[in-house]
């Protein structure tokens, strides 16, 4: 499968380590093998998406096996609606934990190409250098380098994205995982934060285009007493930028029991 041109929108054809439209719009392979397609102009800031020390906290912490369940179920999943699925994107892949699973779970018994995008160049490099078999780029999620009907399988895990812009690269009946936060994930951390927290919304979500054909809350509690460990739990999440010093020094050293609550839904291309 081939891009498209983020800037004209036609198709990319790749010779040696280049991808060119006819418009000669041209994108240099990056060392480690991504393709980066968020052009400047396209960009909101300098250095979009996770940073890389965020990127580094979330890969120390997802190696050591945390959130393998989430994982194991999400593919679980897979192998139960998109089977047959021959082609995959993983939308906000970030440093590719979830897409090497996937892409080695549902090439077990059929031949099954995997694309990862992601807005972070940093997380990519990582991505890129350590799983040579998934084909990564830098994109935004709201307007990505693929044809229309692309896909008979994709995974959203946090990433947002626009409806039509999913169902745009998806093909007919293509299948569509999601993960988002259900009511009581990180709750913990919520009460330290603020004076009321609040539980994240409960309700079946509705994505234009897609009908929804699966839900589940998968729950349990994480359970860490490492300093490193809970450093990096810390430091991958956004409540990490409204968590005191003084906080994060008591959690590092009294460790933490915190919920996690996991949103799970599968939706079909209508």
């Amino acid at each position: 499968m081939s891009y498209n041109c983020p800037l004209c929108q036609l198709p990319l054809q790749l010779s040696e380590r280049t991808w060119s439209c006819a418009n000669n719009h041209r994108f240099d392979c990056a060392k480690e093998g991504y393709v980066n397609l968020l052009p400047v102009q396209k960009k909101r800031s300098k250095d979009p998406g996770d940073n890389k020390e965020m990127m580094l906290a979330r890969r120390e912490f997802l190696t050591q096996g945390y959130y393998q369940h989430l994982s194991d179920r999400v593919n679980e999943l897979a192998r139960q609606y998109a089977a047959g699925a021959s082609a995959g994107l993983d939308i906000g892949c970030g440093e590719g934990y979830y897409s090497h699973r996937l892409h080695r779970v549902l090439n077990e018994h059929h031949s099954f190409t995997l694309h990862g995008v992601d807005i972070s160049k940093s997380a990519l490099k990582y991505a890129s250098k350590r799983y040579k078999d998934i084909d990564f780029c830098v994109a935004s999620s709201f307007e990505m380098p693929f044809a229309n009907g692309s896909f008979d399988f994709m995974l959203r895990i946090y990433a947002p994205s626009l409806d039509k812009e999913l169902r745009r690269v998806a093909k007919e009946a293509g299948i569509l995982i999601t993960v988002s936060a259900g009511p009581m994930h990180h709750f913990m951390l919520k009460e330290l934060i603020y004076d009321n927290p609040k539980l994240h919304i409960d309700s079946p979500s509705a994505i234009e285009g897609f009908e929804l054909i699966h839900g589940e809350n998968l729950v349990s509690e994480l359970i860490l007493s490492k300093s490193n460990d809970i450093k990096h739990f810390l430091d991958m999440t956004p409540y990490s930028w409204k968590l005191t010093a003084e906080q994060k020094q008591t959690l590092i050293e009294q460790g933490i029991s915190c919920q996690l609550d996991f949103k799970i839904e599968v939706f079909k291309a209508i």
